[in-house]
């Protein structure tokens, strides 16, 4: 494929379109493809998508006013993957394209005589009509190892009165965890059976825990839970000079734990980042498994001090 330069796009191009893991997989199964053969491939992204490939990178496909940003003329192909291949968007490839070869592939065919369809010189559809469906390319690729991060976050505590930082230190993690390249997972410890969106009982909270790979919480029984499971967890104390969180965490010898003044200083994120790095390392999860080998001893001494209460 000497010199073939390709313009991947696709919905997840479009300013206003939907960009899904399967929309964003698809196009990494296509690009990984080209270049083996040897094409020169130029993944093309929506403003919102492009800021989440970080160092993947990419170019911008359209600006805020839906302006083309690419030079056509820098392509000898452009080719779309996975979608719907109708609408608008994709009928202005060719019409942005005109001197392109522009070819479609792993996408879905409504109407194979409408333009958006018919303006491409090659269409290889995962469905059309009157044939038989394939499997779509985002099974495809291989995707590198993303920690799972469950967030237990609290904005109650009004017992704490004045020394609440809450409000505070739950918008300081939700900007750093909104930069980590991680699957992050708001939960919540409350069960409740007449919602489904919640768990019904409490092992089914610990179902969800066990599966993790690290907790960021500032509630105290998200970090106790994660412990009892052997996760990691970056335990946040929302209450300024510390209040049950940071004592459950010294009471486990935890030392994942920050203040709530430690999160809102300048450098809180650096911090955050340091006390994640050391929780999915080696060493942190050691240090978990470790806890949970003890979690059968937790609360021994208050249950011995509760039954000689009873029989004093």
């Amino acid at each position: 494929m000497h010199g073939v330069r390709v313009l991947l796009i696709g919905w997840s191009s479009v300013l206003h379109g939907e960009a899904t893991a399967g929309d964003l997989l698809s196009t990494e199964a296509v690009a990984q493809r080209l270049r083996a053969d040897g094409a020169e491939v130029d993944l093309a992204w929506s403003p919102a998508v492009l800021r989440a490939q970080g160092p993947r990178g990419g170019v911008l496909y359209e600006d805020a006013d839906e302006v083309l940003r690419v030079d056509p003329a820098a392509y000898t192909h452009v080719v779309w993957a996975c979608g719907p291949l109708t609408g608008r968007p994709v009928e202005r490839v060719h019409e942005r394209f005109p001197h392109a070869r522009r070819l479609a592939v792993g996408v879905s065919v409504l109407d194979p005589a409408e333009a958006a369809v018919t303006g491409f010189h090659a269409v290889v559809p995962r469905d059309a009509p009157d044939l038989p469906g394939r499997r779509d390319l985002a099974a495809r690729p291989a995707v590198e190892g993303v920690p799972v991060v469950g967030v237990y976050l609290t904005r109650g505590q009004g017992e704490y009165g004045a020394r609440r930082r809450h409000d505070e230190v739950a918008g300081a993690l939700a900007g750093w965890l909104g930069g980590l390249d991680a699957a992050r997972l708001e939960l919540d410890t409350r069960v409740d059976p007449r919602d489904w969106r919640l768990p019904a009982t409490a092992e089914q909270v610990l179902a969800v825990v066990a599966r993790l790979d690290v907790v960021v919480t500032t509630r105290l029984h998200g970090l106790v839970l994660a412990l009892r499971s052997g996760v990691p967890a970056l335990a946040v104390d929302p209450v300024a000079g510390g209040g049950k969180v940071s004592a459950q965490a010294r009471a486990w010898g935890w030392p994942a734990l920050l203040g709530a003044e430690e999160v809102l200083a300048p450098d809180g994120a650096l911090a955050l980042g340091e006390q994640l790095a050391w929780c999915t390392s080696g060493s942190g999860r050691a240090a978990a498994a470790r806890a949970r080998r003890e979690a059968p001893a937790a609360g021994a001494e208050q249950l011995q001090a509760l039954t000689a209460a009873l029989h004093g």
